[in-house]
């Protein structure tokens, strides 16, 4: 188990900074065109612009999520504190996308993909690093 969990948790990591990153910083436009089939470009000035500092906004807490995972790792998994953090986090995610399904309709599959890959990785991590944790919690 200890390997899937470091999978999951470097895998989901990783892509959490690498797309904060891309889409804050580099190019959110190709993010819209992939993720969503959409052109941004299509938008008046005033849509566009709000939509794209909202989306940039939020990749950017993406991105520093994904740093504070890095720089906390050893923490996430000895810490209580820390690893119920982490643990909260990516539980929204996972459940702010269950809703989606739910309120908005049916997405893509590469949605689908990334609610099976987070829940399957939450579910390791979450069993994995809780033992870890609780082993260190001075009672």
């Amino acid at each position: 188990m200890r390997s899937a969990n470091y999978f999951f948790y470097y895998a989901y990591v990783g892509l959490v900074i690498i797309a904060g990153f891309w889409g804050a910083f580099v190019n959110p436009y190709f993010d819209y065109h992939l993720l969503f089939n959409f052109d941004m470009h299509t938008l008046a000035d005033f849509q566009r612009i709000n939509i794209m500092s909202q989306y940039r906004f939020l990749r950017a807490i993406e991105l520093g999520f994904g740093i504070f995972s890095i720089l906390f790792v050893k923490n996430i998994f000895s810490e209580m504190k820390f690893n119920r953090l982490f643990i909260f986090i990516m539980s929204a995610g996972v459940l702010s996308r269950i809703t989606s399904i739910m309120i908005d309709g049916s997405p893509s599959g590469l949605m689908y993909f990334f609610l099976g890959f987070e829940m399957v990785g939450l579910t390791v991590i979450y069993f994995y690093s809780r033992k870890l944790a609780a082993q260190h919690v001075i009672t």
